[in-house]
């Protein structure tokens, strides 16, 4: 079977109905969505209402779950006061701009989803908030695999699309396999991306998606939500700040 998998679509709608239609285009059989539904993006609603339409198994991302309990992380979740501040004023728009539909949706989001011998989750098995990043200590890596019970762990959360196989004469092959960002992407392009993935070969396909990135650019700004989200969308970074520990989770 021929599996399509998305993550981080961020209110991205112009973003999805692309990678859709490219999905589309390559017959996959079945769609399963990594969370992170909403945030920065300016169609919160528009989003969750298409991922509902076409009833997609979906995680509930690190976002998903801060409209939906609040934004109570603690300040290490920033890598500085500028970057908490435009988080904060993302999550309020947020917020009061998604409907109750979309906020009931988003709080009955599973944690994790299987089929067979994969796990899709969106940052890892133990958090939302965990970065499951492609220079992550080997041995660290392998026991998130491992401890979600599964061969391949799919995820998301890091915005950049990555393979990284396990191998070991004791152990079955292991892989994690980020899907990247449809939404916002951080891997030096605005191009959306996600992964193709067939389960009888385990062949995985990364793809990018070309779309009119600048029509959601222009729609962050008429909204009022903060202009360095459309830059680092055209440009597709993550700005110039990243967090001194990213595997850190915050009790929370």
């Amino acid at each position: 079977m021929k599996l399509a998998v998305i993550s981080c679509i961020h209110g991205n709608s112009a973003a999805l109905d692309a990678v859709l239609s490219d999905i589309d285009h390559h017959h996959a059989e079945q769609i399963y969505c990594l969370g992170d539904l909403v945030g920065y993006g300016p169609d919160p609603n528009a989003v969750v209402e298409t991922i509902r339409a076409l009833a997609i198994p979906t995680c509930q991302g690190c976002w998903d779950e801060d409209i939906v309990v609040g934004l109570d992380a603690c300040e290490c979740s920033y890598p500085s006061l500028l970057a908490e501040r435009r988080g904060k004023l993302a999550h309020a728009w947020t917020s009061q701009a998604i409907s109750p539909e979309t906020r009931e949706f988003l709080a009955q989001l599973p944690l994790s989803l299987r089929l067979d011998n994969l796990c899709f989750v969106h940052g890892s098995p133990n958090s939302q908030h965990e970065y499951l990043l492609p220079e992550m200590d080997e041995s660290i890596a392998l026991e998130r695999v491992m401890t979600a019970g599964a061969e391949v762990l799919f995820c998301g959360h890091t915005h950049i699309p990555y393979v990284r196989t396990f191998e070991d004469s004791h152990v079955p092959v292991h892989r994690i396999i980020n899907a990247g960002s449809v939404g916002e992407p951080r891997h030096g392009r605005p191009n959306a991306t996600y992964v193709l993935y067939e389960t009888e070969t385990q062949q995985v396909t990364l793809r990018e998606v070309e779309y009119d990135y600048q029509a959601t650019c222009a729609a962050i700004l008429a909204k009022g939500l903060p202009p360095i989200f459309a830059w680092r969308l055209a440009r597709g970074l993550e700005f110039a700040e990243r967090a001194d520990d990213p595997t850190h989770i915050c009790d929370r």
